[in-house]
């Protein structure tokens, strides 16, 4: 496993490895089907950062279960988010009266989780909750925002890799990175 990497010319520092962020989402399933025991959530995934992640949490739930997809879009090519939450492919299952747990990569500013939420609660549904692999709670803009399942709080720095790009490359990388700031 590579210490360090470069993906569009920026250099970046190995930050969480592959078996820590492993034992995690085991922890985070195991607290899931607990919570959900005996009901039949519908798990949605946002795309396209969550789907790593999204699948592996999903290799440890036991309990029923249904997925589905949110793609939306609030950064495009830069390394923070742009403000504006853009929906670019909406749910295809009937979520009224049904227990969601919306699952994302990362919460950064927190303004994606806002928007799948507020868009969620028109259809009615029993419960939201939120699982996140990483949270910025420094970067988080309302403070009353709740997220039931934290993988891992991290400090406000660009991250790569576990489904996580920079203009769509790095994603595929087993471990998660932190850019190196050139001072």
């Amino acid at each position: 496993m590579k210490k360090e990497i470069i993906i569009n010319n920026e250099k970046f520092k190995l930050f969480l490895e592959k078996e820590k962020i492993q034992k995690r989402i085991k922890q985070l399933g195991k607290k899931i089907n607990h919570d959900y025991k005996n009901k039949t959530p519908i798990f949605i995934g946002a795309l396209n950062g969550s789907f790593i992640f999204f699948a592996d949490l999903l290799r440890e739930i036991s309990i029923d279960c249904e997925i589905d997809f949110l793609k939306l879009s609030s950064y495009g090519a830069e390394k923070i988010s742009s403000g504006h939450v853009k929906l670019l492919k909406e749910l295809n299952c009937n979520v009224e009266n049904r227990h969601i747990i919306i699952v994302e990569d990362i919460v950064d500013t927190g303004l994606s989780i806002q928007f799948m939420k507020t868009l969620i609660k028109t259809h009615k549904p029993k419960s939201i909750s939120v699982a996140t692999l990483l949270l910025k709670p420094e970067s988080v803009k309302n403070k009353n925002l709740k997220i039931e399942y934290v993988g891992f709080e991290i400090p406000n720095d660009f991250v790569v890799g576990f489904g996580l790009d920079y203009a769509q490359k790095g994603r595929n990388l087993p471990s998660i990175y932190s850019i190196i700031d050139k001072k």
